[in-house]
């Protein structure tokens, strides 16, 4: 009996700081890593998250923009931070589902090495070109691409980010073949579409609904299978002359694999109410980020079914793994 209790002493005894630590979570800063520039969709949606957090948890949450290589670099500045919920990341499509299919070697896991807090939301993606370039319209704007036999050249965010993915299949349905350009962020690229740097994108409409509300830039449809709330006069892609064409991004929070279930369901219980708020989304359906949520296992099972998806679009577009 003697035994059985000193051992049953230690055991408390051993669980009692992961207790403590959970109870008095959080008693610092937080960090909120967002793997795209200021100003973009991305950057929008992660600094309003990270205001609720910080109004909730009665702690300063801060946002780090970490850019580069695909999203690899704030990626790996999660998997690598301690399991203790000081560090979260607004996890695009891009880290979780593309990532596994373009890249032979990451420095992570995309599934042992995450937890999953919830989806926050979907991107709208749209097409768009400088206006110049002699095509007021889709079908014309196929025909040119398809006429200048690859040359042409198309911008994205970044390599492998839903932007070139988007295009990518874009170009594959119909046949063509364009120069990637890859920039650092939609912004970057998008002004160079401006200039005539470069003839087109695909872009997140968050960035591109005011140039294209003034006319710098010409919209030609948008990714998703449906218009969007915020620009409902826009043609889905499908519908303005590419039939079967549909598809979209999406973005979730994650911590690093290991960290303490009830501070998982501490942020949940946070976000999720937050983005169900009539205000919160009109706010983000005005910017073209659809509002999403989910419970931690649902997007456990989500990101299994996304990885799956995006392998046979990698492989369909005839992208070789870097």
């Amino acid at each position: 009996m003697r035994i059985a209790a000193l051992a049953l002493a230690l055991t408390l005894l051993a669980g009692a700081p992961a207790r403590a630590q959970t109870d008095d979570y959080p008693s610092r800063t937080v960090t909120f890593i967002c793997p795209f520039p200021a100003g973009g969709g991305t950057d929008i949606l992660v600094r309003l998250l990270a205001a609720e957090l910080q109004d909730k948890l009665k702690r300063p949450v801060i946002v780090d923009n970490r850019v580069g290589a695909g999203t690899v670099i704030a990626a790996s500045a999660v998997a690598k931070s301690p399991p203790d919920g000081y560090t979260l990341f607004l996890a695009p499509i891009t880290t979780l589902a593309i990532g596994p299919a373009v890249y032979k070697k990451l420095p992570y896991d995309t599934v042992k090495d995450f937890a999953p807090v919830g989806l926050v939301g979907s991107a709208q993606f749209g097409l768009v070109a400088n206006p110049n370039i002699g095509a007021p319209t889709l079908p014309e704007l196929i025909a040119l691409v398809k006429s200048k036999n690859g040359t042409m050249s198309y911008g994205t965010s970044g390599a492998s980010t839903p932007h070139h993915l988007l295009m990518e299949m874009l170009l594959h349905q119909i046949g063509a073949k364009a120069q990637h350009v890859p920039y650092r962020g939609s912004v970057a690229a998008l002004t160079d579409v401006i200039s005539g740097q470069i003839p087109f994108m695909m872009v997140d409409l968050a960035v591109a609904m005011g140039a294209i509300a003034e006319g710098k830039v010409r919209a030609y449809g948008v990714t998703s299978t449906t218009r969007i709330k915020a620009m409902p006069d826009l043609p889905t892609i499908a519908e303005a002359g590419l039939p079967g064409y549909g598809a979209t991004g999406w973005f979730s929070v994650v911590v690093a694999a290991g960290t303490p279930q009830p501070i998982i369901n501490k942020l949940n219980g946070i976000l999720m109410p937050y983005l169900t708020r009539p205000d919160v989304q009109d706010r983000l359906n005005g910017l073209a980020i659809t509002p999403l949520t989910s419970t931690p296992e649902e997007l456990e099972k989500f990101i299994l079914t996304e990885i799956a998806k995006w392998a046979k679009v990698v492989q369909d577009a005839g992208i070789e793994p870097q």
